[in-house]
């Protein structure tokens, strides 16, 4: 049986006056019906293009998807019309955009930005709709959710919006959320309960979701699956128990160490990720990480490793992997 969404060999570029950004370069992954999957890397590793690529809303004409398909449900969504993917986005597969101050229109009500998903997708009359924006609401724990229509963002706290951001997500019961940088802005009381409601959220409903954050520690508790992306591709992936307890690629060791740890003692310093992500308009024929790889050798210079398989479900792109520590 085929998966909910499946994505083969995704390729995202921009083009720009110093050259093409390859943001995403041959991606690979499927999300089943009902599952977590967790994409996790530093800014500007292509989390949030692939995300926007699925959706068809990287910003043209200077990006454009220019190779791979991202089939939802069997059917290839690169192939669809316009008018076929905007019927998709919303209704079956929603977005919870980073930043929800920017997300949410601040001159527009709460209750106004949420009915509108439904007035659009579903048919809804007014008075329908209001009620229903109204049991979101309280789904997503905002008190006194009526009142609250007729707000605008900004008398909202931050955690508030983006509750808001998460209800429109649910407004149209889709098949899969998309989740992106949910827990940013927040603090770190806030975000577990972000993540905890958005947990919750896709028991009870059988919704799949995709978590894009550049944070491991942020999902170790809720994803079943961790892509850990590098330079637009996917350098390691597996179940969170694999990335977490066996990492097997120098990236993901590295930001597995950098995030603080409560069995450790509190002088313990923390272990930075050395250097900055690479340039990705000046790539070069070799593995992109070994700049700032302590296991690197002249053989990764050499050409890009791919994904292999480590047991099961457990691939990664790295000649050495069979000699690093442990976390």
């Amino acid at each position: 049986m085929a998966a909910l969404l499946e994505i083969e060999g995704l390729q995202t570029q921009f083009f720009t006056s110093g050259g093409i950004v390859k943001a995403v370069d041959g991606v690979s992954y499927d999300v089943e019906e009902g599952e977590t999957v967790a994409v996790v890397g530093e800014s500007g590793c292509g989390k949030s293009v692939s995300a926007l690529s699925i959706l068809r809303l990287v910003a043209e004409p200077a990006g454009k998807v220019v190779g791979g398909s991202i089939k939802f449900q069997g059917n290839d969504l690169l192939k669809l019309s316009d008018v076929e993917m905007r019927k998709i986005r919303g209704n079956d597969i929603a977005m919870v955009f980073q930043e929800p101050m920017t997300s949410l229109n601040p001159v527009l009500t709460i209750g106004l930005q949420l009915t509108e998903t439904l007035t659009h997708h579903l048919n809804m009359g007014a008075e329908e709709a209001n009620a229903r924006a109204v049991e979101l609401l309280g789904l997503v724990g905002i008190s006194e959710p009526d009142r609250r229509l007729a707000q605008y963002p900004h008398h909202l706290s931050g955690g508030m919006r983006q509750r808001v951001m998460i209800a429109m997500a649910l407004c149209c019961d889709p098949k899969l959320i998309i989740a992106d940088e949910p827990t940013t802005a927040l603090d770190v009381t806030i975000q577990a309960q972000i993540l905890e409601l958005m947990k919750n959220l896709t028991r009870e409903f059988g919704v799949a979701m995709i978590i894009i954050t550049h944070n491991l520690g942020v999902v170790a508790r809720y994803a079943d699956r961790v892509n850990v992306m590098y330079a637009g591709k996917i350098i390691e992936t597996g179940s969170a128990k694999d990335i977490y307890h066996n990492p097997k690629h120098p990236y993901t060791l590295a930001l597995l160490k950098s995030v603080p740890r409560i069995d450790q003692p509190r002088v313990a310093k923390l272990d930075p990720v050395q250097g900055q992500p690479p340039d990705l308009s000046k790539l070069d024929d070799g593995c992109a990480f070994r700049p700032r790889c302590r296991y690197a050798t002249e053989q990764c210079a050499q050409g890009i490793p791919t994904l292999e398989k480590i047991d099961g479900a457990h691939l990664t792109a790295c000649f050495r992997h069979g000699e690093l520590e442990t976390v």
